[in-house]
């Protein structure tokens, strides 16, 4: 019988395959060249592999079908960033099915660490074979999941952290600043670290006063949660350089540049609900261009010793590196 733990050993198993070996096309690439001194070490810590459906199937919950990326595509992709170490998080689309995120860290080797998605369901033998694989945390994706209730999303946050605290793990939150706002005092009493990605969810356009923001930056400055400054283009509209990011970025990293990590949400899948497009339909990823992302860390973050912590310093600690 093929139980969840099984085929998640069987993942842990598989080595990378090759593009040509997959039959896929090659997954998104930077377009522009990094333009500064990338620190040894330095770690892409927001990326999701999405492997050959008849090895990894999607959820039937799922809201929307990525095409394939690969770990092969992530390794050319990460050459050309200058980018040593890699996080991957399970991306909503396998709910609570890890194996693909472990295939994905076990092609990376050493330089890769994943983030989890579990329920109340995942055994904690299964922790103990995600932990051997390289998992350092579980992902709570509140924005997806459409849960604004703070009641609610208390008590999956406190569920976690009871699930992880043990192991030394984090949770992960996706979630929007007005619900921060609202989970303050429960973060900051949690016990185990949080980390709130893509900016916390806060939006460049409604600026530094927006609902909840100034309580995202105190968390951050407290050093009670980490906020990864990751998938710019979801914070704003202003592609290709979103340069309406930067207030957002530089308070978060000016309150407390020892809690901020970096990331690209690699390879940029398009969840968002399209007009007569139907969750079982291939939806192609966003067309971003990292390098010219990454590019603006240094406008962000002007002193080099600001950027290692970023890069490596922050990752190491968080992630065990």
């Amino acid at each position: 019988m093929l139980t969840r733990r099984n085929f998640l050993l069987g993942a842990i198993a598989v080595g990378a395959v090759t593009r040509e070996q997959s039959g896929f096309g090659k997954g998104p690439q930077p377009g522009t060249l990094v333009n500064f001194d990338v620190p040894a070490g330095a770690c892409d810590c927001h990326t999701h592999i999405f492997g050959e459906a008849a090895k990894f199937p999607f959820s039937p919950g799922r809201t929307y079908t990525p095409e394939p990326a690969l770990p092969d595509e992530m390794a050319a992709f990460h050459k050309r960033l200058k980018m040593q170490r890699v996080v991957i998080v399970t991306p909503s689309v396998y709910g609570t099915d890890n194996s693909a995120t472990v295939f994905g860290i076990k092609a990376r080797g050493a330089d890769a660490r994943g983030i989890a998605v579990i329920d109340d369901k995942t055994s904690e033998s299964e922790l103990d074979d995600l932990a051997r694989a390289g998992f350092r945390g579980i992902r709570l994706n509140l924005a997806t999941a459409g849960i604004n209730d703070p009641d609610a999303a208390r008590k999956q946050l406190e569920a976690g952290a009871r699930r992880v605290k043990k192991r030394g793990w984090h949770v992960q939150v996706y979630t929007n600043t007005p619900l921060i706002a609202q989970l303050k005092d429960t973060v900051a009493e949690l016990g185990v670290p949080v980390v709130f990605d893509h900016f916390g969810g806060a939006q460049a356009a409604e600026g530094l006063d927006q609902p909840g923001f100034p309580e995202l930056v105190e968390l951050v400055r407290s050093g009670k949660a980490y906020v990864k400054v990751s998938g710019a283009y979801r914070a704003s509209q202003r592609a290709p350089d979103y340069a309406d990011v930067v207030p957002l970025a530089k308070a978060l990293i000016s309150a407390n540049a020892d809690r901020v990590v970096w990331g690209t949400d690699w390879p940029h899948p398009d969840a968002a609900v399209q007009p007569g497009r139907k969750s079982t339909d291939v939806s192609p990823p966003l067309a971003i261009d990292d390098g010219r992302l990454l590019n603006e860390l240094p406008v962000w973050a002007p002193d080099p010793a600001i950027r290692k912590k970023i890069l490596v310093e922050n990752p190491a600690r968080l992630y065990g590196f």
